[in-house]
């Protein structure tokens, strides 16, 4: 199913694609790393209806036209309805995306909540709004997918965005953590999926400005220029350029986890382990590596 044969015909979301080598190297490795992330964490429930979240940034993008792919192809057998959450950020271009899904012919939803007001209320100025503009906006694409017979959110995080959660959590959280490819939200009817769990930021990148989607850039609500996430971000991009590959090898040690070789007595019952035979005098934990 994965051959070199790739059209743009399959959906108006590809169509004018670019035709060279590169770009279908690009478009087939997105594919397969967002294939292989639904199977992984066994995302897919044939006849699902899925919330794919649409903000008009590069990765969203990206996740609603390879989604689209998947299931023009029959390995991705779920409904998808695209949404925009218009925050209220002032100069937000409220008719693009409504525009574009209308021309690429995408079932969507459109929601207008005035979020941005509730969080400058909230938050002194200077001060780092995402944390709580992301909590309100959560708390609408729920309502959204209940209102809509969704049984899962959608989200555009790829695997740089989950590295850098994962060092912010280290740096400055206190504990070992980062975005799940999947969860379960909090009342416990809906999942959370990011099936860009495997892509790289580069290549959404890439693909979104080649397919010359309408971009628009995440700083509408004057993102701080210390914030975390962008010292993160920084070092990280450092790293890579130092050795090409790194973040490769780091998100591999996130599905790579030895809780004997931490430090957490609730992952690994270290109290319980034996010198003579290296085995547990009782109740032995549910995980345990060899060395």
């Amino acid at each position: 199913m994965l051959d070199d044969e790739l059209s743009d015909d399959i959906h108006p979301l590809f169509h004018g694609a670019p035709k060279s080598t590169e770009f279908r190297k690009l478009r087939k490795r997105l594919v397969q790393n967002v294939r292989e992330a639904t199977q992984t964490y066994g995302m897919i429930e044939p006849g699902a209806r899925w919330l794919v979240c649409l903000s008009g940034g590069k990765d969203s993008y990206t996740l609603l036209a390879i989604l689209h792919e998947l299931k023009w192809r029959g390995l991705l057998p779920v409904d998808l309805l695209a949404c925009n959450l218009d925050q209220g950020q002032p100069g937000f271009p409220a008719t693009v995306l409504p525009e574009f899904l209308r021309r690429m012919q995408v079932p969507h939803r459109i929601e207008y909540q005035d979020t941005y007001s509730v969080v400058t209320s909230k938050i002194a100025p200077g001060g780092t709004m995402c944390s709580l503009c992301s909590r309100l906006r959560r708390g609408n694409l729920y309502r959204i997918a209940r209102e809509e017979g969704c049984s899962a959110v959608v989200l555009g995080h790829h695997r740089d965005d989950i590295l850098e959660t994962f060092f912010m959590n280290l740096f400055h959280g206190g504990r070992l953590a980062s975005m799940p490819p999947k969860l379960v939200n909090e009342e416990g009817d809906l999942f959370l999926y990011r099936p860009l769990a495997f892509v790289a930021e580069a290549d959404c990148d890439r693909f979104a400005r080649a397919m010359n989607y309408p971009i628009i850039p995440c700083d509408l609500c004057g993102s701080q220029e210390g914030l975390q996430r962008a010292q993160v971000k920084k070092l990280l991009d450092e790293w890579e350029a130092r050795t090409p590959g790194r973040r490769q090898v780091m998100f591999r040690a996130l599905m790579n986890v030895r809780p004997s070789h931490l430090a957490d007595p609730g992952l690994f019952d270290f109290a319980g382990l034996l010198r003579e035979t290296g085995t547990f005098s009782e109740n032995p934990p549910q995980l345990r590596d060899a060395d």
